[in-house]
């Protein structure tokens, strides 16, 4: 049996169901955003240029990047990945994505201990997420009979939950970053600021989901191996 309690699966379900809400609410407000064209008339790769260039890094790259939604700053490389849309685009949402990611490059330069401590989790995570979830399932089957390999997949899986945990500081003092720079600068209006303040905050919603999800999986398979240890 493979534990699937009533409680855990409304848990669960609750969580998904939070996921889908807040995913698309943001999808939504990216979309509102987008159609507030901004007054300077700037593009998401000239905001992030003029973010990086007005707190004195001129080691740090904007380039673009195909799809949608891979925005990212890459330390090791020490580049700002715009998607095409926000890069090319003059609005609110492209300004806020924009100046969040120069935000990322900001804590490196100034080693921001969370941006840190996350950066060291990552080859962690990457070597661990390609086979913790066979190590679970077969802990999962095997618990009866060899309960030690689901532990070694609960402290494996806690470490997902530890870096999923980390992002949230580093997500929003990303963040608060961008939109203290893009007021201090006065980079934009009122109504495009509160737009790129709206459309932040449900971004970073989504990784508060996502590590209440992780949690609760984690403490789900916790349950499973101490209830099988009675």
């Amino acid at each position: 049996m493979l534990g699937f309690s009533m409680p855990s699966m409304i848990l669960m379900g609750g969580i998904m169901l939070a996921s889908w809400l807040v995913s698309s609410r943001l999808k939504n407000k990216f979309e509102l955003y987008s159609k507030l064209h901004l007054q300077n008339g700037m593009s998401g790769r000239e905001i992030a240029e003029k973010m990086l260039a007005d707190h004195g890094i001129r080691d740090v790259r904007v380039i673009s990047t195909s799809g949608q939604l891979t925005d990212h700053y890459n330390p090791m490389d020490k580049t700002v990945n715009l998607s095409e849309a926000v890069y090319n685009q003059r609005n609110a949402a492209a300004a806020a994505v924009a100046a969040h990611e120069c935000g990322h490059a900001v804590q490196h330069a100034t080693a921001y201990s969370w941006l840190t401590l996350r950066s060291q989790l990552v080859p962690i995570v990457n070597v661990a997420s390609s086979f913790m979830q066979w190590i679970l399932l077969a802990g999962i089957l095997m618990v009866n009979t060899f309960p030690s390999l689901l532990l070694i997949g609960i402290v494996i899986f806690a470490a997902t939950t530890l870096f999923s945990i980390v992002t949230l500081p580093v997500e929003y003092d990303a963040s608060n970053r961008a939109l203290a720079w893009l007021e201090n600068k006065r980079m934009l209006s009122q109504q495009e600021h509160e737009g790129a303040k709206d459309a932040l905050k449900w971004a970073a919603r989504t990784y508060v989901v996502a590590a209440l999800g992780s949690i609760a999986t984690l403490l789900y398979y916790i349950s499973i191996y101490m209830g099988r240890r009675e």
